[in-house]
């Protein structure tokens, strides 16, 4: 095998450890993200520490990227039985199951490496508790009526262990804020889980969409609301100004074109609604940037 045919092979093997952490589709990382931001921010009122900040991006791609190898890992038998997921590299056999418990390994390892720069034992007991989350999320579609308010949970410890990194404790308002991601996380994964209805009822895996039935639009808007509802309250408690409550009203209007798309259930509109939540997550986050810059002076 020449050089050149080694250097090929590796590319090809490289892309295919992409795709199966899904960073080709960075909506996941995203959804990650925000809920993540909006802690730091808030937590340290608007004055995050900046090295903290940068640990906690790099950590939620690592996790979110485990989490993807974790979740096709479990879902390894069913996948190839759906049309959107059947060409992921590990259902499509591009990619051994002792390759992606491998990947699995080294990115936990990593993302642990992240936690040990902070020296704080919450910190080390949280990011466990976030890694069993991430771990059993796909595993609670076999038996979870809702497993997307799970999601919810993995989705958004980001958020107490934020605090923790920042204030040394995990004050009631982070679980507050814990709690409005949940709803979120309900809201945009129902949209997400509209778009296979038809193949998880046919392969047996229980989704929000699944068991809200015919209620399911109602169901995403409601949850929306309490999400938005929550971050409100949390606000109001805090003192945040206009600029906040001006991001949250961005959020609604948003939400409320979700409604639009999803209402008729088609798959391509929830679809749609589903990857458009990045922009309600920034949305919330601009308003809580703006506001404390404000408040600050430092846009004067």
């Amino acid at each position: 095998m020449t050089g050149m045919e080694t250097w090929s092979r590796l590319g090809e093997r490289i892309d295919r450890y992409e795709k199966l952490m899904r960073l080709d589709r960075p909506i996941g990382i995203l959804l990650l993200l925000w809920p993540t931001l909006w802690a730091l921010w808030l937590s340290a009122r608007g004055e995050p520490n900046w090295l903290v900040a940068w640990i906690f991006v790099l950590g939620t791609v690592l996790m979110r990227s485990a989490g993807c190898v974790i979740n096709d890992l479990a879902d390894r038998d069913f996948d190839p039985h759906v049309a959107r997921t059947r060409n992921r590299p590990l259902a499509a056999g591009q990619v051994s199951v002792r390759e992606a418990w491998l990947l699995f390994g080294v990115l936990i390892v990593l993302a642990f490496l992240l936690v040990l720069l902070f020296w704080n034992w919450l910190m080390v007991g949280l990011s466990a508790a976030a890694l069993f989350l991430a771990a059993s999320y796909p595993f609670t579609k076999r038996f979870l009526a809702v497993p997307q308010a799970y999601l919810g949970l993995a989705f958004g410890f980001g958020i107490p262990m934020a605090y923790a990194a920042q204030l040394g404790r995990v004050p009631t308002e982070a679980w507050w804020l814990l709690l409005a991601n949940v709803f979120w996380a309900i809201a945009y994964d129902t949209e997400y889980a509209m778009v296979d209805r038809a193949d998880d009822l046919k392969i047996g895996i229980r989704t929000s969409a699944i068991t809200f039935g015919q209620a399911d639009v109602a169901a995403v808007m409601i949850c929306y609301a309490l999400a938005l509802g929550l971050l409100a309250a949390i606000g109001t408690r805090i003192g945040l100004g206009g600029f906040f409550y001006g991001g949250l009203a961005g959020a609604a209007a948003i939400a409320t074109y979700h409604y639009t798309l999803i209402r008729h259930r088609l798959p391509e509109r929830c679809f749609k609604a589903f990857l458009h939540n990045n922009w309600l997550g920034a949305s919330v986050f601009a308003g809580i940037a703006i506001d404390f810059s404000v408040a600050k002076g430092l846009f004067a």
